[in-house]
């Protein structure tokens, strides 16, 4: 045992001491620190895993919302994204805008306080805050679409980069009202890209517990974006899709009432063989055909073109043959039947329609035939025993073109007599000006000879001959317009 003097062995004692308590003091800053880092290591692996299991559930979520139902709900599905993305960025407010067919941006879904972002910020000011709604903000929000290149949404769309603005009560861009439900804090917009094109931007709002949106919410919510972008396109398509098929479906019903206008029938007239077809050129169309019984002694025939085709012309076609049917009664002047007809559609027609009408009266006792064109082609008459037809008949300007003091003063009725064998034909310049694939229409020359050559055939067979050979003419060339013909043979 070393002896030390009582001084010294204080002053070692004091060392040991101190020592001592520096290594306990590291050891226990060594703790602290490491305990500090483990908690936020864990915090971070929490948030991570929450993280995931969002985003899991978010693919799960819209892959169930696609495949669910055969009518698929997309304003289900972009509701379903955008909580998502709230939730992802712990944002207050969101909006998803997709891109229309004109090119401009519309906000499909809104979720939260989403502050409207361009040209409604007067509309605001004009609101009660005290008693805002949610419901307000997103009607001012809906109603305002967004062009591209356009604030700060349609920047993002028109570049398709996101675009994020940490402190944006500093950014002019961005802009401000005077109510701090609406004051935007912080806001991100992402594109949503879908085969390299954009469709849309998803935008967020103010993060809940106040602080700044950072570059890591806009990569999470970028990658949401990207995901949900494939589904929202397949659901617009599948929409379009349901719609065409709805609207194929009130196409066909049209068809059917429109096939129900015209005679299912034609009426036997004694001593006179008379048929008719009609070839629309689209699922309904705008020619019409109408044999009308007038009194016991006189029949009328009709044959009319409205401009126009689709459910447009379909549409002035059925309301032209009740107008024709209501005056055509018990008057045997086909002039004056077609003043009434003008004169009660020229104040309802549509400025760029009118209708061609070729309206002909038949003396069953004399065998007279009544002719009034109202900017119609004018029939083809052929005599018996003749290789010429006749063609000249007194014209007139189309029903709706003009007004009714005009209309009367230039049309006129002619009257032909008509011998035993005689043909009429009527129709519309959609047979007359058919075209093959080379651009060449088959015109009133080629429709006369194949009318001359067929004059043994009784009714039907010459509709059927006609209809024949001008198809046979166009082959694989589109129908670009209606094609209606009326043949009458006097026995």
């Amino acid at each position: 045992m070393i002896y030390l003097p009582p001084p010294l062995a204080q002053l070692l004692t004091t060392l040991l001491s101190t020592g001592l308590l520096l290594g306990a003091l590291v050891s226990l800053l060594g703790c602290y620190f490491s305990i500090r880092v483990i908690r936020r290591l864990r915090i971070e692996r929490e948030n991570l895993l929450k993280e995931k299991e969002l985003i899991f559930n978010f693919v799960q979520t819209t892959g169930e919302v696609f495949t669910e139902s055969e009518t698929l709900d997309s304003e289900r599905l972009m509701q379903r994204v955008l909580y998502f993305c709230l939730r992802t960025t712990h944002t207050a407010g969101g909006c998803i805008y997709l891109l229309g067919e004109d090119q401009r941006l519309y906000a499909r879904a809104i979720s939260g306080v989403f502050p409207p972002l361009s040209g409604v910020k007067d509309k605001v000011g004009g609101l009660d805050l005290g008693v805002l709604k949610n419901e307000q903000l997103e009607e001012l929000t809906r109603s305002t679409p967004v062009a591209l290149g356009e604030g700060l949404v349609g920047q993002t769309a028109d570049f398709g980069t996101p675009m994020l603005i940490e402190h944006a009560e500093l950014d002019p861009r961005v802009p401000h009202f005077d109510n701090s439900i609406l004051n935007i804090r912080s806001i991100l917009m992402v594109p949503m890209r879908f085969r390299h094109k954009t469709i849309g931007v998803i935008c967020v709002v103010n993060r809940v517990d106040g602080i700044p949106l950072s570059e890591r919410d806009q990569s999470l919510l970028q990658g949401l974006a990207d995901q949900a972008a494939g589904s929202i396109y397949y659901a617009q398509f599948r929409a379009a899709l349901d719609e065409k098929h709805r609207l194929d479906q009130d196409l066909h019903m049209a068809m059917r009432i429109q096939k129900g206008l015209l005679p299912r029938e034609l009426p036997e007239i004694p001593g006179v063989d008379v048929h008719a077809f009609n070839l629309a050129a689209q699922e309904v169309g705008g020619d019409y055909y109408d044999v009308i019984q007038i009194d016991d002694q006189h029949v009328g025939l009709a044959v009319a073109d409205v401009s126009g085709k689709g459910i447009g012309g379909a549409l002035m076609m059925s309301i032209c043959r009740s107008v024709l049917r209501a005056h055509a009664a018990r008057n045997p002047d086909p002039a004056a039947v077609l003043r009434e007809v003008n004169r009660t559609m020229v104040s309802d027609i549509y400025e760029d329609m009118f209708v061609t009408m070729i309206y002909m009266v038949l003396d069953l006792q004399s065998r007279e035939l009544s002719i009034a064109r109202a900017g119609h082609d004018p029939p083809l008459v052929l005599p018996p025993g003749e290789n010429q037809v006749i063609r000249e008949f007194s014209g007139g300007l189309a029903i709706g073109l003009v007004d009714a003091d005009t209309f009367d003063a230039t049309i006129e009725s002619t009257r032909v007599q008509l011998e035993p064998g005689t043909w009429v034909l009527a129709y519309t310049d959609g047979i007359t000006e058919a075209m093959n694939l080379d651009g060449e229409e088959w015109g009133v020359n080629l429709l006369t000879r194949a009318y001359i050559s067929g004059r043994t055939l009784n009714a039907r067979q010459m509709c059927a001959n006609i209809q024949e050979r001008v198809l046979r003419f166009t082959g694989e060339a589109p129908q670009y317009d209606d094609m209606t013909l009326l043949a009458l043979k006097v026995e």
